[in-house]
């Protein structure tokens, strides 16, 4: 059964404005009318300010009046009540800094060993962007002396199943064939 959004402040709410009982209360918030009754001795939850359900697209006020009419008759939460949540989008994806410096690195790797990924492809792979993989490329990166290229999924910069994926689909752009497995160790260091 949907309960309200915050059910004890509801409660308090219920308890002080309406004249409901405490088992219509209890059934509509999710608690049991012993901890209702609590409320509203002052037992329990004291300092909480009541939430207005009516305000907030919960109940109707003609709802209330009706229960309250009829004590064997249960409240009801409007169709309106839950907004959907918003879908987000993915956004950037967080790099830690530490792993940032490592970066020109991967894409060093990901262009000698899979040069049929795209650009694009690689910005997703490893959040990075356009103007840092033409700086690899064209070894004019600030710190080309330094890159060594290594495998971005040793690194941490991304999951081996993205990889493959990625692959998969640079494959199937440039004509197929099986996914060539990347460079042993040995050749990585050359």
């Amino acid at each position: 059964m949907k309960t309200p959004l915050m059910p004890k402040a509801t409660a308090v709410w219920l308890i002080e404005k309406t004249s409901l009982s405490f088992e219509q209360i209890a059934d509509f918030v999710g608690m049991h009318p012993l901890e209702v009754q609590a409320i509203a001795d002052g037992e329990v939850a004291q300092g909480i300010v009541g939430y207005d359900p009516v305000a907030n697209d919960q109940l109707t006020r003609e709802e209330i009046v009706r229960c309250e009419a009829s004590p064997g008759a249960r409240l009801q939460l409007t169709e309106r009540s839950m907004p959907l949540p918003k879908q987000r989008g993915k956004g950037a994806r967080y790099i830690p800094v530490a792993k940032r410096t490592e970066r020109p690195d991967a894409i060093a790797w990901l262009l000698r060993n899979y040069p049929q990924l795209s650009d694009p492809q690689i910005v997703k792979l490893l959040a990075t962007t356009k103007e840092t993989i033409a700086k690899v490329r064209d070894k004019t990166h600030p710190n080309t002396p330094n890159i060594k290229p290594r495998d971005p999924v040793t690194l941490g910069l991304c999951t081996q199943t993205a990889l493959n994926e990625a692959v998969g689909i640079a494959m199937e752009r440039h004509g197929g064939g099986p996914i060539p497995p990347p460079l042993p160790m040995d050749d990585q260091a050359a």
